[in-house]
C-alpha cells in the first residue's frame, strides 16, 4: 500500500505538472473535444503523456475563494501507468480527510494531499476511470482546511470518448 500510495503521488505530480511544465516545454495539444471532456497530449522529457479533463457543471460550498477545479484522467505509457484518476480542488484540503467521488450510486474514496486528491492504487485507478466512461454523472465532495464542505457536479457526456481518444494516442488497450 505504502509503495502504490507514493507511485500514485509521484506519478499525480507529474500530472499537476502538466499545464505548468508544459508551458516550458512542448505546449499540449487538444487531441479532441468529446461532450464535457477534453483530451490532450505532450511531450514530456521526449516521453508522451495523454490526458482527459473536465470542469465542474456545478460547484457548492460556502467559500469566499477557490482555484480552478479539474477531474483528470492521465496515461503515461513510459512509465507503465493507466487510468491515473486526480481530482485538483481549488483550494488546500484538511489535513488527513478524505474526498469521495459518486458515480451512480458507487462511492470511491480518494486520499487527500494540499490541493489534490487521488485513488489509493492502481487497481482503484482502472475501477474508477471505467465508471467514468460509463456513467452518468459524478459527485465529488471534499473539506477545505478551513472545514468547508464542497460538492462538485459533472456531466459524464463525452467522457467515453475522450477515453478512447487518449487511449489510442497513447497506444493503451481499452479495458
Amino acid at each position: 500500500m505504502k509503495k502504490n500510495f507514493f507511485k500514485n503521488v509521484l506519478v499525480t505530480c507529474g500530472a499537476l505538472g502538466l499545464m505548468s511544465t508544459a508551458a516550458l516545454a512542448a505546449q499540449p495539444q487538444q487531441i479532441g473535444k468529446h461532450g464535457d471532456w477534453t483530451a490532450y497530449t505532450l511531450s514530456e522529457g521526449g516521453n508522451k503523456v495523454c490526458y482527459m479533463v473536465s470542469k465542474p457543471v456545478s460547484e457548492q460550498g460556502k467559500y469566499t475563494n477557490r482555484g480552478d477545479i479539474f477531474a483528470l484522467i492521465t496515461h503515461r505509457p513510459s512509465e507503465k501507468t493507466s487510468d491515473v484518476f486526480s481530482y485538483i480542488t481549488g483550494y488546500t484540503y484538511k489535513k488527513g480527510s478524505d474526498a469521495t467521488v459518486t458515480i451512480d450510486s458507487k462511492k470511491y474514496i480518494l486520499f487527500t494531499q494540499d490541493d489534490t486528491a487521488w485513488t489509493p492504487d492502481a487497481e482503484a485507478d482502472a475501477k474508477l476511470a471505467k465508471a467514468i466512461r460509463s456513467g452518468s454523472k459524478m459527485v465529488v465532495q471534499g473539506t477545505s482546511s478551513r472545514g468547508t464542505l464542497t460538492t462538485d457536479t459533472y456531466s459524464l457526456k463525452g467522457s467515453g470518448a475522450a477515453y478512447k481518444a487518449i487511449s489510442k494516442e497513447c497506444d493503451v488497450p481499452v479495458n
